[in-house]
């Protein structure tokens, strides 16, 4: 992504027998189809020009998901991803299924110079980990957003 590129996301988190646990997403496509270590994300995407970054990342969760987020935000510390985007992201206790998200789809060229567009959600499947595994499956780029968590649950 280009510099000066902003992203708006959220950190869903529940309690379950006394650890947190949080919600991530897996990217849809081809390109992500055989990772899963460190290729996990939280819900997130572009802010859009003049849009409010918190209405951002609701809007982004329920089209990545199709859950609507109506629970109470909690600042993150942004974090400078190695493309040079920026992420802003919120922390929100809440819960859903993971196993019943509905993603938005997105167009590409598949396989490459084939000349046939095909259709991806953008997010392929989601799932609820503690900590010590969102730590093995999150982007390197948003693992400071744990810590945060961490830090901000404790209080």
């Amino acid at each position: 992504m280009a510099q000066g590129k902003r992203s708006a996301g959220i950190l869903l988190y529940r309690r379950r027998e006394g650890r947190l646990e949080v919600f991530l997403a897996h990217p849809g496509g081809p390109f992500w189809a055989r990772k899963d270590a460190g290729a996990w994300t939280i819900p997130k995407g572009l802010i859009d020009e003049g849009e409010d970054p918190q209405a951002a990342a609701r809007r982004e969760f329920r089209e990545e998901t199709g859950v609507e987020i109506t629970g109470e935000l909690h600042p993150l510390q942004p974090l400078k991803q190695p493309s040079g985007k920026m992420v802003l992201a919120w922390a929100c206790e809440g819960d859903c299924d993971a196993h019943s998200i509905r993603s938005n789809l997105f167009s590409m060229e598949w396989p490459p110079r084939s000349g046939n567009l095909r259709e991806f959600p953008e997010i392929d499947r989601a799932g609820w980990f503690s900590l010590e595994e969102a730590r093995g499956k999150l982007l390197k780029g948003q693992l400071g957003f744990l810590d945060q968590l961490e830090r901000l649950a404790e209080t």
